[in-house]
């Protein structure tokens, strides 16, 4: 019963929101932020508790506006999801500013194929469809498996709905680094976000002065066929969403496979964390993230590789709760 009512609250969304004006869904997702950050359910609490690393000097105050800001931002995320299927080629141009598009267009050029690798900021499938509509290049990216089927096959269908081709991260019978590693060998683009790790067999970073663990995939899939890998920053600026694609980070050519992959993900987590300073509110981190916040478990037999990181699952319970 409980999956039913996620599966029909979302199939509600994108059914009704787009067809009411921009302004009312704006105001409708403002007071549905107030309305959980009011309530400061556990999703909204983590927020803080986030927020209060990046932030290690605000006050209680200042870390309730801050978290405030951030509960809008993800409702804000969601009505422009639900809105997206909706939007043509000019309104999508005209919602987005982007900087650093000169390093995807070369790696593509160079026919040596491109990693987007981006955290959880702002709106990713709004950046998606500019990457597909505005500049041309259709992706690849992974999706986590959901309950109900039905809900993943939503999504599934509204992320292709938007030019990207989306592949399950489980239950599907084929391989997903394998698949990935096709599309780069072949000069395409793969989009991936990497900043929580769902495996729990990620690589140690340092982030904002703590330990948490990144996928490895995407310094992984770059070492394996040569693409580029380049971090990507999102964030709201009034009615646009700004966007900086970062320089490639290369592969270290003085280490050992291991170290180099450790090294090109702290590397990527450093220019996140610098993006995520500037635009904390942006960051929509509502689970546990850093190993001090998370259960201790039981030490288990290395992974030979960490698998992918997944386009996000929606976040079913964290506004409610």
């Amino acid at each position: 019963m409980r999956e039913k009512l996620v599966e029909t609250g979302y199939a509600a969304g994108w059914a009704t929101l787009k067809l009411l004006p921009e302004p009312v869904v704006r105001g409708l997702g403002n007071q549905l932020a107030d309305f959980a950050w009011r309530r400061q359910g556990k999703g909204v609490r983590q927020l803080e508790a986030n927020l209060g690393r990046v932030r290690p000097q605000a006050s209680y105050v200042e870390l309730r506006e801050l978290s405030r800001a951030g509960m809008r931002s993800y409702l804000r995320y969601w009505m422009e999801s639900f809105r997206l299927p909706v939007w043509n080629d000019r309104k999508i141009a005209d919602s987005m500013r982007v900087e650093g598009v000169e390093h995807l267009v070369a790696a593509m050029e160079s026919n040596r194929g491109a990693i987007l690798a981006l955290p959880h900021m702002g709106n990713w499938d709004l950046a998606g469809a500019w990457v597909v509509r505005h500049l041309g290049f259709k992706f690849t990216t992974v999706a986590e498996r959901l309950k109900p089927e039905t809900l993943f096959d939503r999504f599934v269908a509204y992320r292709e709905g938007l030019g990207m081709e989306v592949l399950a991260l489980t239950g599907s019978g084929t391989s997903v680094i394998g698949t990935l590693a096709r599309r780069l060998r072949e000069g395409k683009l793969i989009c991936l976000v990497g900043d929580r790790d769902l495996s729990e067999s990620g690589t140690p970073v340092q982030f904002f002065g703590e330990t948490t663990r990144m996928p490895a995939g995407p310094a992984a899939l770059a070492q394996r066929t040569g693409a580029a890998l380049l971090p990507v920053s999102l964030w709201y600026d009034g009615p646009v969403m700004g966007a900086r694609i970062h320089p490639p980070i290369p592969v270290p050519e003085d280490a050992a496979r291991q170290s180099a992959k450790e090294r090109m993900t702290q590397a990527m987590a450093d220019v996140w964390a610098g993006e995520i300073a500037r635009h904390p509110q942006d960051w929509h981190m509502l689970q546990k993230f850093w190993l001090a916040d998370l259960p201790s478990r039981p030490k288990a037999d290395p992974a030979p590789a960490s698998p992918p990181p997944a386009v996000p699952e929606p976040p079913a319970e964290e506004v409610a709760s």
